[in-house]
């Protein structure tokens, strides 16, 4: 099974914190983790790799708006139907959809209770 491809799949997880650089270096000792810079706009994205396979990311808290955090991606073929499925079922979008260039399309959601998860339909990629 490809995550990346496979309706309701786990296909991401993402660590959001007050100092990134500090908590790769943690991860990637800890579990033996590659950790490969990105430069991104809003700041440096890394990329923890197991061998030469991605397997998170980690990344600065949104101006200072959110405590520290893991996150997690769950592969759907629409976002927008996922949304609306979502707000149909008493969940709600936390983060509208919006483009990640050269990854794909992606909202943040949350449940009844106020779990909050991410949906992303990814791109296309060239072999």
């Amino acid at each position: 099974m490809d995550v990346m491809k496979t309706h309701g799949a786990f296909s991401w997880s993402e660590l959001m914190a007050t100092d990134p650089a500090k908590a790769a270096e943690f991860y990637g000792s800890l579990f033996g983790w590659k950790i490969e810079e990105m430069p991104m706009p809003n700041g440096t994205y890394r990329v923890a790799k197991v061998g030469d396979t991605p397997v998170g990311g980690l990344m600065s808290c949104p101006d200072g708006s959110m405590p520290p955090m893991w996150g997690v991606y769950v592969t759907v073929d629409d976002v927008d139907a996922a949304i609306a499925k979502c707000t149909s079922l008493g969940g709600k979008v936390l983060m509208p959809p919006m483009e990640v260039p050269g990854v794909g399309r992606m909202a943040a959601l949350a449940d009844p209770q106020g779990a909050a998860f991410s949906v992303i339909k990814y791109t296309e990629q060239a072999s």
